[in-house]
C-alpha cells in the first residue's frame, strides 16, 4: 500500500478493509519517513505494532 492510500484510510471515519498477514487491522497513524504504520488488529486494539505499508492489503 502507498503512504498517500494508508493516511487516506487511516484519516477517514469510514472504515477501510485493510489486512496484514490476511487479519483485518485499523490504521492509527502512517510514518511517511520509514513508510511504516502504527496497527493493530481489529480483534485486539490492544496488540498494537509498527508495520511496513508494503505488508498492507486494502480488499
Amino acid at each position: 500500500m502507498n503512504s498517500q492510500r494508508a493516511q487516506e484510510i487511516a484519516a477517514s471515519p469510514v472504515m477501510a478493509n485493510v489486512t496484514y498477514n490476511g487479519v483485518p487491522i485499523y490504521i492509527q497513524k502512517v510514518d511517511d519517513n520509514n513508510e511504516t504504520a502504527r496497527i493493530y488488529p481489529l480483534d485486539e486494539p490492544n496488540h498494537e505494532q509498527e508495520v511496513s505499508l508494503s505488508l498492507l492489503k486494502e480488499h
